[in-house]
């Protein structure tokens, strides 16, 4: 039931979830409180690497795709009664508009099952997830996308990681919810496949095939007031490394302009039969920022102390801020500072187009087999545009470009890279 389909039209999506629906057709509030919406994400994706191909020896100079993707999410509400049943489900659907051998593996597609250096012309995965709910606390089973400091499903490419297993929230007390997740499967965002579980590899930090049966999680949110949110967090990868998350965000109003700050602390170690090794890693990252009309201004600080770099699974995002649209600046001892500047062209009657610009400089990096110190750097740039209003309404477009330089090409390749994505959503239901 839960199994991703080799291919899955959104009407096979759909089909389920109204089969489920019919069930309880006289169930008000399983049909009331439903919403089903989609997703139409166009992406191109170009990344050159500066290094070149002969003089690198690690693969193709660049990587050029442009695809189409769809992405159907549907949730049912609850049955009534003290305990209520729903049904959410996922279909995705990918389709290649342009790609050549010498340029794929972008992550926007899987590759092709007779050559890898070919990919496929279109993929499709789906997750169905059942829901029980019993006053505020809700049990999901089956295929969901977490947004969670130690578990934040990736979505930068053409369509999104989905995690497979149970999660339970909590809100019984004011101000107060509790998180326990399972987790045991992933598809990959360029994948139709549920794969083991396994740590992210980037620059051959940890080896790629550790795997793992499953990931456990626990939670607390608590919200002081309006204006101070603190979250803790511990999670374990069985037999590889467990994993603490503490976390505060806070914002005052001034009398002129605001203040805003985020605090997280992550602190990892080795369990059971440690299987990537030793793991001693700590990581501090914290960002201010100062906003007054359409602007805001913002600094952020980041360091890495232990031995090891961060690990974090596959198909997640690094919950850090200076984790940006090429790297994560999470290296060993790796310390790295940010500037980042916002503006929303709202402030000059212009509503929807937003514009931010970051650098972020790292170094103090400890590389494998070198005693020489790492340094890298990122400068990203995006423009993003949302119709108002009108034929073309809730279209947005978005351009996103970004340079990355280090002193060891060995592990990590210098890269300009530049997405265009074009994205419209809208309810069917």
């Amino acid at each position: 039931m839960f199994a991703p389909f080799p291919l899955a039209p959104g009407r096979r999506v759909a089909g389920v979830f109204l089969l489920c629906a019919g069930a309880q057709v006289q169930a008000s509030g399983f049909l009331e409180d439903s919403s089903a919406k989609v997703e139409a994400r166009n992406v191109y994706f170009n990344r050159d690497f500066r290094d070149g191909h002969s003089s690198s020896g690690q693969g193709a100079s660049k990587r050029e795709e442009w695809a189409q993707g769809f992405i159907l999410t549907l949730q049912s509400g609850f049955t009534p009664g003290p305990i209520g049943v729903g049904v959410d489900a996922l279909g995705m659907f990918g389709i290649k508009l342009d790609s050549s051998p010498a340029d794929s593996n972008s992550g926007l597609l899987p590759s092709s099952g007779h050559d890898p250096r070919h990919s496929a012309d279109q993929y499709a995965k789906m997750g169905v997830a059942a829901k029980v709910k019993v006053s505020n606390t809700v049990l999901k089973y089956g295929s969901m996308m977490p947004d969670l400091p130690l578990v934040k499903y990736n979505d930068g490419r053409l369509l999104p990681t989905m995690f497979h297993g149970a999660m339970l929230t909590a809100e019984e007390v004011r101000d107060l919810k509790f998180t326990l997740a399972r987790l045991n499967k992933y598809t990959a965002r360029d994948s139709t496949d549920r794969q083991d579980l396994r740590v992210h590899c980037k620059n051959k930090r940890y080896a790629c095939d550790l795997e793992a049966d499953h990931f456990d999680l626990a939670g607390l949110d608590y919200r002081f007031n309006d204006r101070v949110s603190a979250q803790y967090q511990v999670a374990k990868l069985e037999n590889i490394y467990r994993q603490h998350f503490l976390g505060m965000v806070a914002s005052q109003p001034l009398s002129v302009g605001g203040l805003s700050a985020d605090l997280r602390l992550i602190k990892s170690d080795d369990i059971g039969n440690a299987r990537a090794g030793e793991i001693d890693h700590q990581a501090f990252s914290g960002m201010l920022g100062y906003s007054l009309a359409g602007h805001k201004l913002s600094a952020g600080w980041q360091r890495m102390y232990g031995n090891s770099a961060m690990p974090y699974l596959d198909g997640s995002n690094p919950y850090l801020v200076n984790y940006a649209q090429v790297n994560d600046f999470a290296a060993a001892q790796e310390r790295s500072w940010q500037l980042r500047y916002d503006y929303d062209f709202k402030a000059l009657g212009v509503p929807g187009l937003t514009f931010f610009t970051r650098y972020i400089n790292g170094d103090h990096i400890k590389v494998p087999g070198s005693n020489a110190e790492g340094k890298e750097w990122e400068r990203d740039t995006e423009f993003k545009y949302q119709v108002q209003s009108g034929t073309f309404k809730n279209v947005s477009v978005r351009l996103r470009n970004s340079t990355y330089r280090s002193n060891y090409q060995t592990w990590a390749r210098d890269m300009d890279e530049t997405r265009v994505i074009v994205s419209y959503n809208f309810s069917i239901l």
